[in-house]
């Protein structure tokens, strides 16, 4: 049978939140909601609560792990909850939203990675038990989330010259930018301008928590019970990670571990992490892409132009190309392509998937030197002609983009943390359970 958790390591959480849960009756047999928190001007409900809490439970004793007491599983997942509603609030008055589009788009890719049809999905999940509606609205959600971590944390880490020079020179003999990583982790945190006292008392329960793992108490298990990460109700589970993506402080330590092995607590600003390294595999430097040069004429409809006429007006044009005209100089007077069109609608060499689907398949089919005939994509109608085709090895623009998003990694884990506590500290919120 299907199994949902293949979908999506970050999103399974929320797939399978339409399980049976178990509801809390009125003498009647009607069911009493309430609420469990009050976060700012909204609330987290005791059945949001319970049915998050009972998916933990149904998780963990698939897996055969072992949970916390109820109370403390019932206060982890409360303040899982107490911080995504911040999060959500935060998402709405900045207005973040997913369009029915880019849903479909991130739920078609979810399929493809999984090897299966779009369309054959609400078939798959309902045989899970899920229904297809509440899965789009839970994806919907988790999208929105990320989104405003991209906005708030991710776009304001910023790398220096220097940073993606040191990196670069790292990467010539660096085993661990080579290999690609499975791990799990474990956060004991620390307040914001935590003591050294704190730092010490988190630092004897990382070592506890290491000396437990070592005499065969399961990490997953540990990560449910003592992690402060967002991670921990999985079990810890960082799942895959190529090493040139690694956060620096995990990167300094796993090229010496091997499968299986666990860290020593490491100390970062956040508290001391515990790394498990459940497999590695070793990936290929070397890289090359197929890429093309192409330029195009973009004629977008508007309040002024309806569709017909920019229709019309991109035919008028590849018309007067075909009669002998210069693209460019046409490209100049009629595109609507801020980007390309004072550069006679030149794009220079473009990389696979740079453009939007309907435009790169145009590209993919045409011959070199062969204007197209109009089409339409979601920017308007165009015409666009395949210049030059060529093989280009990228592995050193790969090296310089995979350390910027390194050096960025490494500051990401921090950089969320501490957004998390502000946010969560900013905010009202009481508790009713």
């Amino acid at each position: 049978m299907f199994n949902i958790r293949s979908l999506s390591i970050s999103a399974a959480f929320t797939m399978l939140a339409t399980a049976p849960l178990a509801q809390e009756l009125s003498e009647t047999g009607q069911f009493i909601d309430g609420v469990a928190a009050i976060v700012n001007e909204g609330v987290v409900l005791k059945s949001e609560l319970n049915r998050q809490q009972d998916l933990i439970i149904m998780r963990a004793t698939e897996a055969g792990m072992e949970l916390p007491p109820a109370h403390i599983l019932r206060d982890q997942v409360l303040e899982r909850l107490i911080v995504e509603e911040i999060q959500r609030q935060r998402a709405d008055r900045i207005g973040i939203q997913i369009s029915d589009q880019m849903l479909n788009q991130g739920i078609a890719q979810i399929a493809q990675s999984n090897n299966m049809n779009f369309e054959d999905l609400p078939a798959l999940l309902e045989q899970d038990g899920i229904d297809y509606g509440e899965y789009r609205i839970d994806m919907r959600k988790q999208m929105i989330l990320e989104q405003l971590k991209r906005i708030e944390v991710v776009n304001r880490i910023s790398v220096s010259p220097r940073e993606i020079e040191a990196c670069v020179a790292d990467l010539e003999d660096n085993v661990v930018v080579n290999s690609n990583f499975n791990l799990s982790h474990i956060l004991v945190s620390v307040p914001a301008s935590a003591t050294n006292e704190q730092f010490d008392e988190a630092e004897q329960e990382a070592l506890s928590i290491v000396a437990q793992v070592e005499s065969g108490t399961d990490f997953g298990e540990l990560a449910i019970r003592h992690s402060d990460s967002d991670t921990a109700l999985q079990g810890g589970s960082l799942g895959w990670r190529p090493g040139n993506q690694l956060p620096s402080l995990f990167s300094d330590v796993v090229g010496e571990m091997n499968d299986g092995d666990i860290s020593q607590p490491i100390r970062a600003i956040s508290g001391y992490h515990i790394v498990k390294v459940n497999e590695i595999q070793g990936v290929t430097q070397k890289s090359e892409i197929e890429q093309i040069r192409v330029r195009h004429i973009l004629i977008t409809p508007d309040q002024i132009i309806d569709e017909e006429t920019a229709k019309q007006q991109a035919q008028d044009a590849y018309d007067r190309i075909q009669a002998g005209e210069n693209f460019g100089e046409i490209a100049k007077l009629m595109s609507d392509d801020p980007g390309s069109a004072n550069e006679g609608g030149e794009m220079g060499w473009t990389n696979p998937g740079e453009f939007v689907p309907e435009f790169e398949e145009v590209t993919n089919n045409a011959e070199i030197g062969e204007l197209s005939e109009p089409f339409r994509s979601r920017f308007g109608w165009h015409i666009l002609e395949v210049q030059e085709r060529r093989t280009y090895d990228n592995t050193e623009d790969l090296k310089e983009s995979n350390c910027i998003q390194r050096v960025r990694n490494g500051k990401l884990n921090n950089e969320t943390e501490l957004w998390v506590r502000r946010i969560r500290d900013e905010a009202f919120v009481e508790t009713r359970i």
